[in-house]
């Protein structure tokens, strides 16, 4: 008979696993000097940036070799305990264990504890990806009740960041309709199976006030666009981009 404590102690396995496979994935590759040269046209050093969904935190490391200070936020316990782990000593990295939406308050996180990098506190993108291809392994198995706040109360309590970077599967609307105050610039995360959400992204980043944008498919650090373009060419990219595609980012910026 499987006790309480037994139940958790496979959980807290499973979670484990998970952030470590996480690390693996996003440390040890070989692609850190093309990162930092990409980050470089939207950071110097001193400017602020915002990790809206740091995950295990490899932006983190980017923006501060570039000589940013960050102000990483992220949900998940076990992800918020590996952020500290790596760079709670750093005085120029500050954490918040929080979600990001549209408002203030209390919100569902659903789990993914084998791949903790997709848990969301979206529905919708749980729903998505059920039957989607290549998303046949992933399980949401677990749910917590987390704060949440809006982008308007961060800058309020952090300051303005020169760049904004958002990965939250599937909420990137809801994190940008908290938003009033726009950044230099910023980026969200699509995916393929929810294209729907990146053009409400785009929408609310058009209400920004942000005019040029550009985009990048996977983890290549290579804009798609030869040169920014308007938001309806974006859209247009956007809505015959194959499936297979998978995953990306769209960056926009303001030109005043």
């Amino acid at each position: 008979m499987l006790t309480d404590r037994t139940v958790a102690g496979r959980d807290g396995l499973r979670t484990a696993l998970g952030v470590v496979r996480s690390l693996g994935i996003y440390y040890l590759h070989r692609r850190r000097a093309r990162m930092d040269a990409f980050y470089r046209a939207f950071l110097a050093p001193g400017d602020l940036a915002f990790d809206i969904g740091s995950h295990v935190g490899d932006r983190i490391g980017c923006f501060r070799r570039i000589g940013a200070r960050v102000l990483a936020v992220e949900p998940q316990p076990a992800l918020v305990r590996t952020l500290r782990w790596l760079y709670g000593r750093d005085p120029a990295v500050r954490i918040e264990s929080t979600a990001v939406g549209r408002a203030s308050g209390r919100a569902d996180l659903r789990l993914n504890r084998a791949n903790p990098t997709v848990s969301t506190l979206s529905t919708g993108f749980i729903s998505a990806a059920r039957d989607a291809r290549g998303w046949e392994s992933q399980h949401w198995d677990g749910a917590i009740e987390v704060a949440c706040t809006r982008l308007d109360d961060l800058i309020e309590r952090h300051g303005m960041p020169r760049f904004i970077k958002i990965d939250v599967e599937g909420y990137e609307a809801e994190v940008l309709g908290g938003l009033t105050r726009p950044a230099d610039a910023l980026s969200f995360e699509l995916t393929t199976i929810q294209k729907a959400v990146g053009l409400s992204a785009l929408a609310e980043c058009r209400r920004l006030g942000y005019s040029q944008f550009n985009a990048v498919l996977g983890e290549s650090y290579v804009f798609v666009h030869d040169a920014w373009v308007d938001a309806a060419a974006v859209e247009d990219w956007l809505k015959t981009l194959p499936q297979d595609a998978n995953s990306g980012d769209i960056y926009a910026r303001r030109v005043d």
